[in-house]
C-alpha cells in the first residue's frame, strides 16, 4: 500500500511541499496526499507534515508549528532528518540536500532569513506557483503541481551529487597517473565536471597544466587555472595559436585535425585524440618546462 501523507489544506509554502517531495522521492514515489486539517485523518495518515502539532519522527509526525517545538527546523528538515535516520539515503547525500537547498527551505519558513526582493529563490518559486489557484479548492492541484517541479529539483541535486562523486574518482585517478608518468596533461576519458573534484584533490600544487578530455565529436585541451574560480591559466596554450581556426591552426601546430583555439588560449579543439596528443607532443606541452613547478 502507498503511504498516506496528510498536510494542511489551503495555501502552502516551501517546507510542506518540499516534506512531501522527499517522501516521493526517497521513500515512496507512489505515496498519496490528503490536505486536510480534520484531526481525525490527520490520525488517521501514515505521515502527517506541516500539521497536527506534533513532532515525534518514531510516529512519523514532523510539525514545527506548536509552541513545545523550539528547534530550527521546518517539516522539511524534519522529514529530511527522518529519512537520513532510516537509511533512505546516506548521511553525504543529506549533508548536500541542506547545503543545496532544505536548511535554506527551513530558514525561510521559520523568519531566519528573507528573500531578496526580484531574486527567484526555491521559497518565492513555490509559492509564486500557489498563486495560480483562485479558489480554495485549487490548492489541491497546485500543490501537486509545486511538488513535482520540487521532486524534480531534489532529483537534479541528487545527480549532480552522483557525478560530483564519479568525478571525483576519475579525476584523481587521472592525476595520479599523470604524476607516475610526468606528464603535465590529464587525460580524462569523457565530459566531467573537473575543476571542484581537480581543486579540492590537491590541484594547487599538481604539476599538471592541462586537462585533455571529449567534446561534442571532438577533443579539447583545456589550460587549468591557478585556483578554483580563477581566470587565470597555469599555463596558456601557445600565444601563435589564439584566435586561429581549421587550416590556419593546422598551419601553425603542423598537425592536421587542430580546430580552433580561443583567443584566450584557455582552450583549444582538435578532430581526434589522436591530432590533440600529437599537437601537445609537438609543442612541447606534455611536459612541464624545467623553470615551471
Amino acid at each position: 500500500m502507498p503511504l498516506r501523507v496528510v498536510t494542511h489544506d489551503g495555501s502552502f509554502h516551501a517546507d510542506d511541499v518540499l516534506a512531501f517531495a522527499l517522501i516521493r522521492a526517497f521513500r515512496d514515489p507512489g505515496a498519496e496526499l490528503v490536505r486536510t486539517r480534520d484531526r481525525d485523518r490527520i490520525a488517521a495518515a501514515d505521515v502527517a507534515i506541516d500539521v497536527g502539532d506534533e513532532y515525534d519522527p518514531a510516529r512519523w509526525r514532523f510539525d514545527h508549528h506548536q509552541a513545545s517545538y523550539q528547534g530550527h527546523l521546518s517539516s522539511a528538515g524534519m522529514v529530511l532528518a527522518w529519512l537520513e535516520a532510516e537509511g533512505s539515503l546516506s548521511h553525504e547525500l543529506g549533508a548536500t540536500l541542506r547545503g543545496q537547498l532544505v536548511d535554506f527551505v527551513d530558514a525561510v519558513d521559520n523568519g531566519r532569513v528573507t528573500g531578496h526582493e526580484h531574486v527567484p529563490t526555491f521559497s518565492q518559486v513555490i509559492s509564486d506557483i500557489g498563486e495560480n489557484a483562485n479558489e480554495l479548492a485549487e490548492y489541491d492541484h497546485w500543490f501537486l503541481r509545486a511538488a513535482s517541479f520540487a521532486e524534480d529539483y531534489v532529483r537534479g541535486i541528487v545527480a549532480s551529487h552522483e557525478k560530483t562523486k564519479a568525478a571525483a574518482r576519475a579525476v584523481k585517478h587521472a592525476m595520479d597517473e599523470a604524476e607516475a608518468e610526468g606528464r603535465a596533461v590529464l587525460f580524462l576519458d569523457r565530459h566531467l565536471k573537473w575543476k571542484r573534484a581537480y581543486f579540492e584533490q590537491g590541484g594547487v600544487d599538481h604539476p599538471s597544466d592541462f586537462v585533455l578530455f571529449p567534446g561534442d565529436g571532438d577533443w579539447r585541451v583545456t589550460a587549468i587555472p591557478p585556483s578554483h574560480g580563477s581566470f587565470d591559466k597555469k599555463r596558456p596554450l601557445p600565444e601563435t595559436w589564439a584566435g586561429l581556426r581549421d587550416e590556419d591552426l593546422a598551419a601553425v601546430t603542423g598537425v592536421p585535425g587542430s580546430k580552433f583555439c580561443h583567443k584566450n588560449r584557455f582552450i583549444a579543439v582538435f578532430a581526434t585524440r589522436e591530432a590533440a596528443v600529437a599537437t601537445l607532443e609537438r609543442w612541447g606541452l606534455m611536459r612541464r618546462p624545467a623553470s615551471v613547478g
